[in-house]
């Protein structure tokens, strides 16, 4: 399965584009997840938006943030892949696309997440190592993680 990559800023995005990532974002983080929160967050202008496309449907997304604009070191957020398309591991090429666009686009190697912690050994495969205690986020289990 060939993904078709793009990051791009806030306002290049167009308007199906920020409908279906929006979209994608609530059937998981709201619905799936049954979590009732904001998730339009005020964050979206400042992110770069790197989305991952199969014949024309977003399929995986992820924000990135360069440093300060969410953690002192640059970030990577809202990572998701469709329901549909998870037997297929694309979370693994999100992740490894998010990371690589980091250094590209801002010239950084040192991360900082927010990570679900069920997700742990997921991001530790990424290389992050767990630098916080559990917290809630959400009212779900989250940790802060890190990659140098």
């Amino acid at each position: 399965m060939l993904l078709e990559w793009k990051t791009k800023r806030f306002e290049t995005l167009s308007s199906l584009e920020l409908y279906d990532l929006l979209k994608l974002r609530s059937e998981v983080f709201v619905v799936e997840q049954n979590c009732v929160y904001l998730d339009i967050d005020s964050k979206d202008e400042k992110a770069l938006h790197l989305l991952g496309t199969f014949e024309g449907k977003i399929v995986a997304y992820a924000r990135l943030f360069k440093p300060k604009d969410y953690f002192a070191e640059a970030s990577i957020g809202r990572v998701v892949t469709h329901p549909d398309f998870r037997e297929r591991k694309i979370g693994h090429i999100l992740m490894r696309e998010a990371i690589e666009s980091i250094r590209i686009y801002f010239g950084e190697s040192k991360i900082t997440i927010s990570a679900q912690l069920y997700l742990k050994k997921f991001y530790e495969s990424h290389g992050f190592i767990q630098t916080s205690e559990m917290y809630l986020e959400d009212d779900i289990p989250h940790i802060e993680m890190k990659k140098n």
